[in-house]
């Protein structure tokens, strides 16, 4: 390996850190030296992002580095099942543009800056809030330290162990750059650091799509050799996924697209949209995004058909390994160097997620609710710092799948709290004791299922004589919905109150709620 590799690797490094020190507070619309004391300013940069930061930050944010590794490594480890991300890429946009303008809509109307204020106010259940503020914190830290895994990867082909002391020292290094610089800057840092991410995975999509093409020979020939690379390696050709796995593929795909949207930092950033006619357009844009997975997905195909050979366990290290074996080094440290950058967007904005919703709906709430704008803002910046400590932590002290396996226990849990959101949307919503009914099943059944199944999220279900495999999160969502469709009528006719029932109001006649605190 060359050593220019390692070195320009860092160089890109340091560049996105001195410009989010010099740059971070001012970055974006309504910047200015400093981040006020209010948390809708830290968390939401004031609500005037524009389309093009909505763009890059949205993409940066559900596109993350270890999406970026994972999926061509899933494609070099099990074939064909791997492109499923594409579809689910594409669920995605459409749930984004109906889904995302109305949530984004609804929360400047009422002043709301978590998705749990609107289930708060739309539920008039605090214990509804707790469920899904809670939900969403414990199902984003794996989430954050699988970002760090991301970085770890790159850093493992550079030659600092991934289980060394300058490996720790590395990933703790570029993860203090991030703490600090979301903690004085909140939503402001990353949306920087997004729009370099954009420019940089766009270029090295570009980059590594002609070194395949110049190194390795047409498409056609990468799936000729690819495909006689998995038949002797496994015994059978998997690039066509079999017919039977349908069910699989399409549970994976849904459930997978529908989690998205529970996740609290994809919602923060929809409710930081200045518009949400921006919102509409950056949704449609998304696509652009989908189609830089899709060509990782097929350089999955390339590391196959290449002969990389990453160590029993690793897939994640096929893309970083087939870059420095195609490209020269300094090159190859732009493209690693990407990759690492890749990694800071949605981990700063998943902590600044978790962090808002544990000051608003959890220490506000229950624990000081006389406190000011100020101390909650306060409380919130030292929550993103605690969440990523405790990422970081995580990441270091956990094997690689343990980090895996939790956050795939962490999408099925975060799936149960989608109906509590997107019913909220209804003329009339349901019953708060039948979502949280629905909610508890969920959780309850998700769990068992993936513990039952060696954390795996797939899981074996009998039709009469037909067995499919299906997404475990489908499952307890099947059986949430099927409680919440059954407890609401059900509660009605007992005469247990629902809370609050209204109508939302549109933006032109609802009166914000003043202090965000």
């Amino acid at each position: 390996m060359s050593n220019l590799a390692p070195v320009i690797t860092c160089a890109v490094v340091v560049l996105v850190a001195s410009a989010i020190a010099l740059k971070g507070s001012r970055f974006g619309p309504g910047g200015g030296t400093a981040v006020r004391a209010d948390l809708e300013d830290w968390a939401l940069a004031d609500r005037r992002q524009g389309g093009g930061l909505i763009w890059c930050l949205l993409g940066g944010t559900i596109y993350t580095a270890y999406t970026f590794t994972a999926v061509p490594g899933a494609v070099f480890t099990s074939g064909g099942i791997g492109f499923y991300a594409l579809p689910y890429t594409v669920i995605i946009c459409a749930i984004a543009f109906v889904l995302l303008p109305r949530l984004a809509s609804a929360a400047r109307a009422h002043g709301h800056i978590t998705v749990a204020d609107f289930v708060r106010e739309r539920y008039g259940s605090p214990l509804l809030a707790l469920a899904v503020s809670l939900t969403g914190i414990f199902a984003t830290m794996p989430y954050i330290a699988l970002q760090l895994l991301g970085l770890r990867a790159v850093l493992t082909v550079l030659g600092l162990s991934s289980d060394g002391v300058l490996g720790d020292a590395a990933l703790t290094a570029v993860f203090a750059v991030l703490a600090v610089s979301t903690y004085r800057y909140g939503l402001r840092a990353p949306t920087l650091v997004a729009v370099l991410k954009a420019v940089l995975v766009v270029g090295s999509t570009i980059a590594i799509g002609l070194l395949v093409l110049s190194e390795l020979g047409t498409p056609a020939s990468l799936f000729a050799r690819a495909d006689a690379v998995l038949v002797e390696r496994d015994g059978v050709s998997t690039l066509v996924p079999d017919p039977a796995l349908a069910p699989t593929y399409v549970s994976l795909a849904l459930g997978s697209a529908l989690a998205l949207f529970a996740f609290p930092h994809v919602l923060l950033v929809a409710f930081s949209a200045r518009t949400t006619n921006v919102l509409r357009r950056s949704s449609a844009t998304l696509l652009g995004w989908t189609t830089m997975l899709g060509l990782f997905a097929l350089f999955g195909i390339a590391a196959l058909a290449s002969g990389v050979e990453p160590p029993p366990g690793r897939s994640e290290l096929v893309i970083p390994r087939l870059v420095l074996d195609l490209a020269p080094g300094w090159a190859a440290g732009l493209l690693l160097g990407a990759l690492v950058v890749a990694a800071l967007v949605p981990a700063a904005v998943m902590s600044i997620g978790a962090a808002t919703l544990f000051a608003r709906n959890v220490y506000l709430e229950f624990v000081n609710p006389t406190a000011t704008a100020a101390q909650v803002t306060r409380m919130a910046r030292l929550m993103s710092l605690v969440v990523k400590v405790g990422a970081l932590v995580f990441a270091l002290g956990l094997r690689n799948q343990a980090a895996i396996n939790l956050h795939l226990l962490g999408a099925v849990w975060v799936l149960q709290i989608l109906p509590t959101i997107a019913l909220g949307l209804l003329h009339r919503t349901p019953h708060r004791l039948s979502l949280l009914a629905g909610w508890l099943l969920g959780m309850v059944l998700g769990t068992v299922l993936v513990n039952a199944g060696g954390y795996s999220s797939l899981v074996q279900i009998a039709f009469g004589p037909v067995q499919v495999q299906v997404y475990a999160g489908v499952v307890g969502l099947t059986a949430n919905l099927a409680v919440v469709a059954l407890a609401s009528p059900l509660l009605d006719r007992l005469g247990v109150p629902r809370g609050l029932t209204g109508v939302l109001k549109p933006a032109s006649s609802a009166r914000k709620s003043g202090v965000t605190s």
